[in-house]
C-alpha cells in the first residue's frame, strides 16, 4: 500500500524502519514500538473498531508499518520467494523465550520419503514427559522448522513439555492431499517412537496453527477411532473451510495481515482449482459428516482474522457430535500473533498461557 502524499511522518518513518532493519535485525520492530508515541500515532489509523473491538495497539502500529512497507503481500512472490520472505519477517517480529532449550535433530520416514523434525524439551525434564506434535503453519505452501522455531522453544519452556515439531511436504511441489497425509502418518510416527522420544503415549496432544491447525484437526479425525487416538487436539486460528464461504472472509478479508488475496494463493497452490477437492474433508474439516469421537478440541480464534467464523462453526458441529470443546475467539488478536511475540507484548502472554493451558491439561 503506497504512503499517502504528503505525509511526511509516514515517509520518514519507513525510511527509519528499512535503515533499522538493516542495521538491528530483529530488534528493530521491537525498538520502533517501545516508544509510546510513535507507537500511538502508528496505530491511529489502524484503531476504529471492527464489530465492537479495537485491535491490539501494538499491532496496529505493526499493521500500519506493513500499510507502508508491504511485506505481507505473499501474492506477489512465486513460493520460494514467498518462503525465504516469511523466514526474515518472523525473524523480526517473533522472539525465543527467555530459557534455553534442549533440541534434538529428528528424521521420520513418511509417505513421501524421510523428512525433518525436531524435539524440544525444557532442560531436566521428567521422562517420559507429556508432549505437543506441532504442525506449523504457512498456507501448506511457506513455513518450516525455522519459521516456527522460536514458538515451539515457548511452547515448550511455558507448558514445560517436549515439543515435536514437524516437517512435511509442501504445495505447490506436493499439493493437497500430501500434507494431510504427512500429518497424520507422522502423529502415528510419534506416538509409536514414544520411547525414544522421552513421551508418554497417553500424554500428546497434536497442535498447529493456521493450516496448521487445519493439519491438526485432520490428524484428530483420522485417529477417532484409532488406537493411536491425541489426548487433545489445538487448533490455532485454523483453517477448516477451504470454500471460503462463512461471513468472516467478507469482513475481514482486507487490512488484517492475512487477506483474501494471500489466501487464494495459498489455496490454489495447495488445492488447485477443484471445488470436489476443496470440499474434502481433509481440505475442510468443517463439511466432515462424521465428527464423532473425535478427542477434546481447543479452538482459538482471532477476532480481526478472515478465518474467524469458520472456527466458530467447527466448535458448534464438535459439539453437535458429543465432542469436549474449548473455543476461544481472543478479542484484540490477528492471524499469526503466536508469531509476533517482539511486536506484541499481549501476543507474548496469550502464547505462554496458551502454553501453561495446555501443559496443565496433559498432566491433569
Amino acid at each position: 500500500m503506497a504512503v499517502h502524499a504528503g505525509s511526511a511522518f509516514s515517509r520518514n518513518l519507513l525510511r527509519a524502519w528499512l535503515r533499522l532493519r538493516v542495521s538491528a535485525g530483529g530488534r528493530a520492530l521491537e525498538l520502533l514500538l517501545s516508544q509510546d508515541g510513535v507507537r500511538r500515532r502508528l496505530a491511529r489509523s489502524r484503531s476504529a473498531p471492527v464489530e465492537g473491538q479495537l485491535v491490539d495497539e501494538h499491532l496496529a502500529a505493526m499493521l500500519r508499518i506493513d500499510d507502508l512497507i508491504n511485506d505481507s503481500a505473499v501474492e506477489r512472490n512465486e513460493p520460494e520467494a514467498a518462503r525465504r520472505a516469511l523466514r526474515v519477517s518472523v525473524a523480526s517480529v517473533d522472539s525465543p523465550p527467555s530459557r534455553n532449550i534442549d533440541t534434538r535433530e529428528l528424521w521420520w520416514d513418511g509417505p513421501g520419503g524421510r523428512q525433518r523434525a525436531r524435539l524440544y524439551a525444557p532442560p531436566g525434564l521428567a521422562k517420559p514427559s507429556p508432549a505437543i506434535v506441532y504442525f506449523h503453519g504457512g498456507g501448506w505452501v511457506v513455513g518450516d522448522l525455522e519459521t516456527h522455531d522460536s514458538l515451539c522453544r515457548r511452547l515448550a519452556d511455558s507448558g514445560n513439555l517436549r515439543v515435536v515439531a514437524i516437517e512435511y511436504r509442501l504445495a505447490p511441489e506436493q499439493p493437497f492431499p500430501a500434507a494431510a497425509e504427512d500429518a497424520v502418518a507422522a502423529f502415528r510416527w510419534c506416538v509409536e517412537h514414544a520411547v525414544a522420544l522421552e513421551i508418554d503415549p497417553a500424554r500428546v496432544a497434536v497442535a498447529g496453527d493456521s493450516a496448521g491447525g487445519n493439519l491438526s484437526a485432520v490428524v484428530a479425525r483420522h485417529s477417532a477411532s484409532h488406537a493411536l487416538k491425541p489426548a487433545l487436539a489445538v487448533l490455532l486460528y485454523p483453517g477448516l473451510d477451504a470454500t471460503l464461504s462463512q461471513p468472516s472472509h467478507r469482513t475481514l478479508g482486507d487490512r488484517w495481515m492475512l487477506t483474501s488475496e494471500s489466501i487464494a494463493w495459498y489455496h490454489r497452490h495447495y488445492f488447485g482449482d477443484s471445488e470436489e477437492v476443496r470440499r474434502h474433508p481433509d481440505a475442510s474439516p468443517v463439511l466432515a459428516e462424521d465428527l464423532t469421537g473425535i478427542c477434546s478440541t481447543w479452538i482459538y480464534a482471532c477476532h480481526f482474522d478472515p478465518l474467524r467464523d469458520e472456527a466458530v462453526l467447527y466448535a458448534e458441529r464438535l459439539k453437535q457430535a458429543g465432542v469436549v470443546v474449548k473455543l476461544s475467539v481472543v478479542p484484540t488478536m490477528i492471524h499469526g500473533f503466536l508469531l509476533m511475540t517482539r511486536a506484541s507484548p499481549t501476543a507474548r502472554e496469550l502464547t505462554e498461557r496458551i502454553a501453561r493451558d495446555i501443559g496443565d491439561a496433559l498432566r491433569a
